[in-house]
């Protein structure tokens, strides 16, 4: 039945675990002393339900009539799952406020941070760059040292980034400088900034991390110097060092920079790359478990980047359910996704990348599944699958990115359904180009050709889509509201059409 994932104690879990997580940082958990005041008051509910359960079992109670013990069985597992969420949620923001930076020392008297490199630095288009240092030590004014841990961005300054890219993630570095005033918009680390002066590199990294460097320069590499390579390698590696910053903000301005943000469509192309290549040799199953062992590869080598680590969760999971391990049910797989995700990388809930990629894949499964069923045999199915999709994502993100952006850019309805599917086009003729320039180097001339005119396409749909103005200053809160009436609208319009075909149908 329509909205059946409604009925899925995940999705309780999943409401829980947004309570605690997002609903009560300030008001609970950063007063420290309340916490487990919250854990106790849980473990009672479930004790008093576990009590009521027994009791129903027992003969001449109220509860022992079948049907309301059915329900009250329904109720006491949706409950459970909602406790068992708000705990998930609640150890996750403990763990998030854990490891939020402390330096033993006040900030502006900080002129020195030891750490190591979290992720590949980014570099600007003026040879400055960023990236995050996980701190193990600070060293103030007056020679004062101090032990620290956390992690903060550090804005590297010109002519270091080579060198950094060079030695790679997870090397050992000492940073001079001074922490400066955050100017971020609310989404991610509260942390404020570290702009370093000079960088000093203290070794190099470990032999793993120097071996995937290694790769990633190798693939980069090959892309260099070509009028499209900077897009090739956003698009692969999620590397945006080398892509024309005009570009970039042409599809910023058309509401399509998540086509530049690895996520479920990219990870989509990979594993269906190679599902091609090693479903006929191996099987089906075989070839989920290696393309599983594939997918995180790719993931080791392009970064944990959210949106990317949210798209492998959920292909994990949907190789898992292949296998039997449990139903394959879309929205109940994403909300497990979000609570694995939520636990094993509590920071990352806070960063926009998060957010917009489960609301934008939750729109999509949700609103967009219910508006592709309205439009169906009224709308062309080529054009019905991916005006919904496009529809679905941007009313579920449409709140939070008018408080991350200022603007929403309606337009990105319509760019989506060209600009995705000549990015997708463009993405496998990229690999295929990879491929073919380590085996028949030759060929890589007819493919440069065909990349270079699909990029001047892209350039030329995100210029138009650009010049669409967006709607600012829209309350987001206003927002957020009209876009959860919209989808309960839709649930319940999918759900008096599925009635009405279920009562038309003929009788076998």
């Amino acid at each position: 039945m329509v909205a059946a994932f409604i009925r899925s104690p995940v999705i309780y879990a999943v409401f829980g675990a947004l309570g605690s997580y997002y609903g009560l940082t300030g008001l609970y958990l950063r007063g420290g002393a309340r916490a487990p005041w919250i854990a106790a008051g849980g473990a009672m509910v479930y004790a008093l339900i576990a009590l009521f359960r027994v009791l129903g079992d027992s003969p001449g109670c109220f509860f022992s009539d079948l049907k309301i013990r059915y329900y009250f069985r329904k109720t006491c597992r949706y409950v459970t799952a909602l406790a068992l969420g708000f705990a998930l949620g609640l150890t996750a923001q403990r763990i998030y406020i854990a490891s939020e930076l402390r330096l033993g020392l006040l900030p502006e008297r900080v002129r020195g941070i030891t750490g190591t490199l979290l992720d590949d630095p980014r570099a600007f288009s003026d040879g400055r760059g960023m990236g995050y240092l996980q701190v193990s030590g600070a060293a103030g004014i007056g020679g004062v040292r101090s032990s620290a841990q956390g992690r903060v961005l550090v804005f590297f300054p010109a002519g270091a980034i080579p060198r950094i890219k060079e030695f790679g993630r997870a090397a050992p570095v000492y940073v001079e400088g001074a922490f400066i005033a955050n100017t971020g918009n609310g989404f991610g680390t509260g942390n404020p900034p570290f702009r370093a002066g000079e960088v000093h590199l203290l070794g190099t990294a470990p032999a793993v991390e120097q071996f995937r460097t290694g790769i990633r320069m190798e693939v980069l590499e090959k892309f260099a110097g070509s009028s499209w390579g900077g897009l090739a390698s956003a698009l692969i590696l999620g590397s945006k060092d080398d892509l024309d910053a005009a570009v970039s903000e042409l599809f910023k301005s058309a509401g399509c920079s998540h086509v530049l943000a690895l996520s479920g469509m990219h990870l989509a192309i990979v594993s269906a790359l190679a599902a091609f290549l090693l479903k006929k040799p191996l099987g089906i199953k075989p070839a989920a478990l290696a393309g599983a062992f594939f997918i995180l590869f790719y993931v080791y080598l392009a970064g944990p980047q959210p949106s990317l680590v949210r798209a492998a969760i959920m292909y994990l999971l949907g190789t898992a359910a292949v296998l039997g391990a449990f139903p394959r049910q879309p929205v109940p797989l994403l909300g497990l996704a979000f609570l694995i995700q939520i636990v094993l990388d509590p920071p990352s809930g806070n960063t926009l990348s998060f957010m917009l990629s489960y609301l934008a894949l939750g729109g999509i499964l949700i609103a967009g599944e219910a508006i592709h069923d309205l439009l169906r045999g009224k709308v062309p199915e080529i054009v019905a699958q991916p005006l919904s999709a496009s529809l679905g994502a941007f009313i579920a993100t449409a709140a939070v990115s008018s408080a991350a952006f200022g603007v929403i850019r309606p337009v990105s309805i319509g760019a989506g359904l060209g600009i995705v599917p000549l990015a997708t086009l463009f993405m496998i003729l990229a690999i295929v180009y990879l491929g073919v320039s380590f085996l028949l180097p030759p060929l890589t001339g007819p493919l440069g050709l065909a990349l270079s005119g699909l990029y001047d396409l892209l350039g030329g749909a995100a210029s138009l889509a650009s010049r669409v103005p967006g709607i600012a200053g829209v309350s987001s809160a206003l927002l957020g509201g009209i876009s959860l009436v919209l989808v309960v609208c839709l649930l319940f319009t999918q759900n008096r059409c599925a009635l009405r075909r279920e009562k038309i149908a003929p009788l076998d």
